[in-house]
């Protein structure tokens, strides 16, 4: 046992390695993983509030667990940070989100101690329960953990496994709710309100802060605190708020809490007691979110996730040229503006009111503005309510995060044909975070329902024409995609506020060689392929097609069917997608002429800067001028083209 030699965290491969250290030891791997954290994200950007907060959390957990055996889920893994240093990877951690470097999230192919592979919220507790049955109908024996933040167990998901976890009396697991009051953006609903008021009640602050101290003043305790007088501490606790432990009781579970969540001796204590008890076990653990660093613990919403700051200051490090407004930015703006003339707008988002720009509409308009949590399906299905009572629903989530809610699409907007406004934030590639959060498939899982509209602007100008378009479509669901980051440079609206004609595209540049047939993000690159085209004498038609569906086919087939050679372009999956669209719609009418389809194959999109992406996609403007060549001019000379 080491009890006086330093141990720095470089020199654990494994997390079993915590098992022989002291109190005073762990104390000092928990702030050389702080300090880690903090280099690595001021440096290259990433989550940051999430991890700080857990860093006593995951270590007391892991020095109570042996993980050559015992399995831990990690909700999301935003919160994972320390758990990937614990894990072996502390020496490749600079390379964190970076392209061939450590993902963000965890991910079963990078580490056995990866369990379970997560991006979004409320899944942990339904693997975990699931590892836990295979457990036992194998005969096995180890733990299972899963730790869930606050924020994750609004998601219905989460409470459908606890639901289930609770009527199985001989199921030995865990479940850690890390209790901070976040999730993203403050956490909305009863139970969040719930558990604020228990975490924050008079008893539970008293005790917590002089309880223990008032045993050690008794005769014979002294400095620490004996087993027995442990549990009588905690069993205090539990008096003081017998609501929160009996409703979590009632459920099935045996409850411990709320816990101190940088108190490692406590953690370690809790963590040692709840192991040996048999059946569902819930351990309620109170953290502060971006804990050890001022600026993140005063921001937390703000210091979630950063792009490279100061570390010193806090403060973000500025662009080296000022940059165009986000889509998001605008988008927020755009409805804003519409929102204050017309009351039955309602913006809708879920938990995500700063990432989708809905932020705006709160501050100015908030009886126009529902933040319902994480929960997606609840979100899509009160829009559907919404729109039966004449209102202007306008649902606010990333095209991944809409993924979770494709039944309610389907079954309470599309069949009822109602007007739900769906507003796909992060479609296409996003960059760092990697496949769980690649908005890849909106487009193929969007145009194959009936009665929905698809459209994608070209660049943050069309948005605003196009979130005009939305909000005056009443004849059913519309729905507009549009990418992350910064728009392309173009000047906004100040006039001219009047929808797009639905279902037609537009004519950008003429040619007589080539088709190029491009939609949302990819037009652009499309005018950039038509440029180097034209270098080799070689002149493209190019469409800004602006809908999906429908397609305006009076628009493409005739001048495909003239042309005689068409390519499409797509920041999106190509099966099923905008490509297979267009040749559906040539097929259909029996125009038999070469497609050349581009945009995302059947594979996924690991992190990496988006630029870097493109390259590996072959979606980069001379890439494809490149292809187009090879397939269609090969006397052009492909190899010519930089």
């Amino acid at each position: 046992m080491r009890e006086h030699a330093d141990m720095h965290i470089s020199e654990i491969t494994h997390p079993n390695q915590l098992h022989g250290l002291s109190l005073r030891q762990l104390e000092d791997v928990a702030r050389q993983i702080r300090e880690k954290h903090l280099q690595t994200i001021a440096a290259s950007g990433g989550h940051l509030g999430p991890g700080l907060g857990v860093v006593e959390l995951t270590i007391a957990l892991y020095q109570t667990l042996d993980l050559e055996r015992d399995k831990v889920t990690w909700d999301v893994g935003h919160q994972a940070y320390p758990h990937k240093m614990l894990t072996g990877r502390y020496h490749r951690f600079d390379t964190l989100r970076q392209k061939d470097g450590i993902a963000g999230y965890l991910k079963r192919c990078e580490s056995k101690f990866d369990h379970f592979g997560a991006g979004h919220a409320s899944t942990s507790i339904s693997a975990a329960l699931g590892m836990a049955l295979a457990r036992d109908a194998k005969g096995e024996d180890f733990k299972v953990v899963a730790v869930i933040g606050d924020g994750a167990l609004t998601g219905g998901m989460a409470l459908e496994a606890i639901n289930h976890a609770g009527h199985l009396p001989n199921t030995n697991l865990m479940v850690v709710l890390n209790d901070n009051e976040m999730s993203i953006s403050p956490n909305v609903g009863a139970i969040s309100r719930y558990l604020n008021k228990v975490r924050l009640s008079e008893p539970i602050q008293f005790i917590s802060d002089n309880l223990e101290e008032q045993f050690k003043h008794l005769p014979f305790f002294g400095e620490s605190l004996t087993p027995e007088m442990e549990r009588v501490k905690e069993g205090m606790k539990r008096l003081a708020v017998p609501k929160v432990g009996a409703v979590i009781e009632e459920l099935g579970f045996t409850y411990f809490g709320p816990i101190d969540g940088h108190n490692l001796s406590e953690l370690i204590s809790t963590f040692k007691q709840a192991h040996k008890v048999p059946g569902p076990v819930f351990v309620h653990v109170a953290t502060v979110k971006g804990k050890g660093y001022e600026v993140a613990e005063k921001d937390q919403v703000g210091y979630h996730a950063q792009n490279p700051f100061n570390l010193a200051t806090g403060k973000p490090i500025p662009s080296s040229k000022p940059k165009p407004p986000t889509y998001y930015k605008v988008f927020g703006h755009t409805l804003t503006t519409l929102a204050a003339n017309n009351p039955k707008i309602i913006g809708i988002t879920a938990a995500m009111g700063t990432g989708t720009g809905l932020d705006k509409l709160q501050a100015k308009l908030p009886k126009q503005y529902i933040d319902v949590g994480i929960a997606e399906q609840h979100a899509v299905t009160l829009a559907a309510g919404l729109a039966c009572e004449g209102m202007r629903p306008v649902v606010g989530i990333y095209s991944t995060f809409l993924q979770r809610a494709y039944d309610q699409i389907i079954h309470d907007v599309c069949i009822q044909n109602l007007p739900v406004f769906f507003c796909m934030d992060r479609a296409g590639i996003v960059g760092a975070d990697g496949p769980t959060h690649q908005g890849m498939y909106d487009i193929a899982y969007l145009r194959c329902i009936p009665n929905m509209v698809v459209m994608a602007p070209k660049d943050e100008a069309e948005l605003q024409k196009m979130v005009v378009t939305g909000i005056n479509y009443t004849n059913g669901p519309i729905a507009m995609r549009y990418p992350r980051g910064n728009g392309v440079g173009v000047p906004l609206m100040e006039e001219g506020w009047e929808p797009l004609p639905i279902g037609k595209g537009e004519i950008l540049r003429n040619g007589d060689d080539v088709l190029l047939l491009g939609y949302g993000t990819m037009v652009n690159t499309a005018m950039q392929v038509a440029e180097i085209l034209s270098e080799h004498g070689i002149e493209a038609t190019v469409i800004n097609a602006r809908f999906v569906k429908p397609l305006d086919t009076e628009l493409i087939l005739p001048l495909a069917q003239r042309i005689g050679k068409v390519v499409t372009l797509e920041e999106g999956c190509l099966m099923g997608g905008f490509g297979s669209a267009v040749t559906e719609a040539l097929q259909d009418n029996n125009i038999l002429v070469p497609v050349k389809r581009f945009g995302i194959p059947d594979k996924l999109v690991d992190h990496a800067k988006p630029e870097e992406s493109f390259v590996d996609l072959g979606l980069t403007g001379s890439q494809i001028s490149e292809q187009v060549l090879k397939a269609f001019f090969s006397s052009k000379e492909p190899s010519a083209v930089s």
